[in-house]
């Protein structure tokens, strides 16, 4: 129901901007100015030759001169970095892409930045609260909805359970199956 790509390392906050992290500069490599990419995001698979990619916490803008995966890492050279000393400055800095560059996912799947704050309601009509946080479990992911009352409930992202997605109205209408609260609303 949601794709792995977020706009932080963080789950938990929803960002309101253009932009996705798919990758942090590990280091330099070699003397040419070009660095070694560590993925944080699958997204990083867009990348290639003539992209944008904006980097730092400033997110300065550079254009690819060449990319492509070397081992489980990415190798990324950019446009005017044509020493070790330019590439170092980089170290550790996120690597940004904006969100318009993203493809556009399968219907019914979601970035988890789209995901995170929704109003949650039941098909008849109940509010059961915002989705707060998105775990991986492997099968599937679990949206974690905090209550008005302050309680947790954890929802599966599973078509059985999520029937409608309006992120316009900013609003996930769900069914709740058997035993996914307790009698007390929980």
């Amino acid at each position: 129901m949601s794709d792995r790509d977020n706009l932080s390392s963080d789950t938990r906050a929803r960002q309101e901007t253009s932009f996705l992290s798919v990758g942090r500069v590990a280091r330099p490599h070699g003397v040419r100015g070009a660095l070694v990419v560590d993925a944080v995001s699958d997204r990083i698979r867009t990348l290639a030759r003539g992209i944008d990619v904006y980097l730092g916490a400033k997110k300065v803008k550079f254009t690819i001169e060449d990319f492509h995966q070397h081992k489980k890492r990415y190798l990324m050279k950019l446009e005017g970095s044509s020493d070790r000393d330019q590439a170092e400055q980089w170290r550790g800095a996120e690597v940004f892409i904006t969100i318009e560059e993203l493809p556009p996912l399968e219907e019914g799947m979601y970035y988890y930045w789209q995901i995170l704050d929704l109003s949650v309601r039941t098909t008849e009509g109940e509010h059961l609260g915002s989705i707060t946080e998105i775990l991986e479990t492997g099968a599937n992911d679990v949206y974690l909805i905090q209550t008005p009352e302050g309680d947790e409930l954890l929802l599966p992202a599973i078509k059985d359970v999520i029937k409608s997605v309006d992120l316009e109205k900013g609003e996930m209408m769900v069914a709740l199956l058997p035993g996914l609260r307790s009698d007390s609303g929980q």
